[in-house]
């Protein structure tokens, strides 16, 4: 009997010794639209099971708790309220854990490994190597409410005194470069405009990389301050000819770059690179139709997305009172989401609170709020300088046909003669030569901006500063 006890206890130990555990880093590499997302699970052992943390350190994010983490039959599973993210994985003999990341209603496949995971390098072409043929030099300066942004001044030689453009970023967290997709925009920009005797001006948005604030409670009227504060930063250079300083704004840069020139007089001309003229309520519906087209999506159940969220917007829109809007929002989800479900999918009643709580979350955020009521026709009646209005006419997200023909009317309308309005053959959002101008396209091209539209910008600034 002895012998039978200790060969049964031997076997237990023996499965416990070889069992696999889900404790330590876990590294994966996601893929949206072309973006590649770094994501590290970082779970603990814990008195009843496990405990977790999850770093997304290509968002500048870390510790982001996991409310809840399972590990059964090689199985694991885990949740993240308050971003909305659910994830189930199966730990294979090769200790990879093969698995499916879903959030907002969206799924992709994650795998899961101990080895640390690299980005798939990408080529891109017209990116700049250093030494560069021009001075550069890191600066920083403050806003009106102490936050410092940390930003890039070239200069086409370290003396002089030379006309400057200011470049501001589009909508979401970026960086001085608007780095995106694996493509660096405003660093192609400033280095083409630098080497053609222009100095140009890129800074981090508030709270992004080296810059100081917080930039979820920033809405566009926040930004256009942070963007008159390098105006005003620039007017403290000596290298800087102050009757020549202008502002190029991409997407909302192209709202942005509007609203400082119309109430200040040191900025001697604007550049609009796929600047709204519509109100964004319009603006999202146009965008959400224009790609879901470009995706596929079908005549119905695009007639449901656009209803959904037309709905969603007009309560954000007529709201002035943020707690109740989150409770509006909150119950118009949770209705329409369980009324029209998305075509072969049967979420359960868990995970469509987890999608309201989401897309309300989204909504209801300051600059969200700000975006969808904003009208930028009366801003752009109010601006006095000469003015390029620059789109692609594949720009999906900024569609050219209706924005550009409400920039050229607030100009008309004002009696302003000095806008130049180019809608460029072929281009995306991006400025890129594109086949169909759908986001997914952006981070195959490998072009980053067209020498096009460098061209027309460069040919317009030259006027402006001659």
């Amino acid at each position: 009997m002895k012998k039978q006890i200790i060969f049964i206890f031997a076997l237990f130990v023996s499965a416990a010794l070889f069992s696999q555990s889900p404790v330590g880093s876990w590294n994966g590499l996601l893929k949206v639209q072309g973006q590649q997302i770094r994501l590290v699970i970082n779970i603990q052992q814990a008195e009843n099971g496990y405990k977790a943390t999850m770093d997304s350190p290509d968002q500048g994010a870390k510790g982001i708790p996991v409310d809840r983490v399972t590990f059964v039959n090689d199985t694991l599973k885990f949740e993240v309220k308050m971003i909305g993210v659910t994830y189930t994985g199966v730990l294979g003999s090769d200790n990879v854990i093969k698995g499916t990341f879903t959030q907002m209603g969206m799924s992709l496949p994650l795998d899961l490994s101990a080895q640390t995971v690299e980005k798939e390098k990408i080529v891109r072409p017209q990116e700049p190597q250093k030494p560069y043929p021009y001075y550069t030099e890191e600066v920083k300066f403050t806003n009106h409410g102490g936050d410092i942004l940390a930003g890039t001044l070239t200069l086409p030689k370290k003396t002089g005194k030379y006309p400057v453009v200011v470049l501001i970023t589009g909508s979401g967290p970026q960086n001085r470069d608007e780095e995106l997709m694996g493509h660096k925009p405003f660093l192609v920009i400033a280095d083409y405009l630098t080497r053609n005797g222009i100095a140009v001006l890129r800074y981090d948005d508030r709270g992004t990389a080296q810059s100081t604030g917080d930039f979820q409670k920033a809405t566009s009227v926040d930004l256009a301050n942070d963007a008159e504060a390098a105006v005003s930063y620039l007017l403290t250079r000596k290298e800087i000819n102050k009757k020549k300083i202008g502002l190029i704004g991409h997407s909302e840069g192209g709202i942005i770059a509007p609203m400082v020139a119309a109430r200040n007089n040191k900025v001697a001309f604007i550049v609009m690179l796929a600047g709204p003229g519509l109100r964004g309520k319009e603006l999202l519906e146009l965008q959400t139709a224009a790609i879901a087209k470009a995706s596929g999506m079908t005549e119905t159940e695009l007639r449901n997305v656009l209803k959904l969220n037309s709905g969603a917007y007009n309560l954000v829109l007529h709201s002035n009172d943020t707690a109740k809007l989150k409770t509006d929002l909150t119950d118009y989800f949770r209705k329409n989401l369980k009324d029209n479900p998305t075509p072969g999918e049967n979420p359960t009643q868990e995970q469509l609170d987890m999608q309201a709580k989401g897309y309300t979350n989204q909504l209801a955020s300051p600059w969200m709020q700000y975006f969808i009521k904003y009208d930028p026709f009366p801003t752009l009646r109010k601006v006095k300088c000469p003015t390029l209005a620059l789109n692609g006419s594949k720009d999906l997200q900024v569609p050219p046909a209706e924005n550009l023909a409400l920039i050229r009317k607030a100009f008309t309308d004002s009696g302003n003669k000095k806008l130049t309005a180019i809608e460029l053959p072929g281009l995306n959002h991006l400025f890129q030569e594109s086949t169909t101008g759908s986001p997914a396209e952006y981070a195959k091209i490998e072009q980053t901006f067209s020498p096009k539209a460098l061209d027309e910008i460069l040919k317009f600034i030259r006027q402006q500063v001659k």
